[in-house]
């Protein structure tokens, strides 16, 4: 059995999984993992935030729900044998999105301009909010919260400080269209474990109040190398095909827990803690 370090912000809403019983249901389907894992016999440690004298383990899961991993963050994750997504610190859309466009780039369908961090910038914005409340500095305080996507006709509508604001990442819009609307694919993945859907929705950017239905899907391989290349053991990537290839739109590495989980999440979350012990066997392996 394994002793299992995971790394989270100090100010994160994961420290209050040490503070009740195990199998406590939080925002994050990481702790329904962490549960399973924990009945499998292993020993799980959840670490707040950079210290001097680090927890032992086996294992280490960085798990820092913000879109740039602060580096310190990083070296304490370094100082294990191994640790799940230790390069995976930056998941900005300007570095991994398939679609962006820049200054004086021809394109003759619609724009969308979306925030360049990941959920808006919502989750550094909240950790903000924890640390003032704590009196302490923010740990992001550069942030700026960007509300609804925008999308435009035409290049040329596009205001010009939109390609200048580091908020900001300006797209080609190219929704995946199906008789029953737009579908958009989400590849979940845990170390060899994954799933694969494409979901329907009526709405052009897939809202889930929207989704009329979905099927499971295969996964490119042109996708598995996009994964290889940003360095992911553990997260989602939301993906289109255009012209018959993936474009990956959105990745993230701390997935929330659905809300509605279906019969088959029980199933699908052991799969998941396997593919974690599989890492224990084969240390950073994928």
């Amino acid at each position: 059995m394994a002793h299992i370090v995971v790394i989270v912000h100090r100010h994160d809403r994961l420290r209050r999984f040490n503070l009740r019983a195990f199998g406590f249901r939080g925002q994050y389907l990481l702790h329904d993992i962490l549960e399973v894992l924990r009945q499998r016999g292993h020993t799980i440690t959840i670490q707040h935030g950079p210290t001097d004298r680090p927890p032992p383990g086996d294992l280490a899961i960085l798990h820092v729900d913000a879109t740039v991993v602060p580096p310190e963050y990083v070296e304490l994750a370094a100082r294990y044998p191994d640790c799940v997504n230790i390069a995976a610190t930056d998941i900005s859309k300007r570095r991994i999105s398939g679609a962006m466009l820049h200054p004086g780039d021809t394109w003759d369908g619609r724009v969308i301009v979306k925030s360049n961090a990941n959920f808006g910038g919502k989750a550094e914005a909240r950790l903000n909010r924890i640390a003032r409340r704590r009196s302490e500095p923010e740990p992001f305080p550069d942030v700026r919260v960007v509300g609804e996507y925008r999308i435009f006709e035409r290049l040329a509508d596009v205001p010009a400080e939109a390609f200048d604001d580091p908020a900001l990442i300006v797209e080609r819009f190219i929704p995946e269209t199906d008789p029953g609307g737009y579908a958009l694919r989400f590849w979940v993945f845990c170390g060899n474990q994954e799933r694969c859907n494409r979901f329907v929705s009526t709405h052009p950017l897939v809202k889930s109040s929207s989704v009329t239905g979905w099927t499971p899907a295969e996964v490119p391989e042109a996708l598995r190398r996009k994964r290889e290349e940003l360095g992911f053991d553990y997260g989602k990537f939301d993906f289109v095909l255009h012209d018959g290839e993936p474009v990956l739109l959105d990745a993230n590495k701390t997935l929330g827990r659905p809300r509605h989980a279906g019969a088959s999440y029980a199933e699908e979350i052991s799969r998941f803690a396997s593919g974690i012990e599989q890492r224990l066997s084969h240390p950073a392996t994928r």
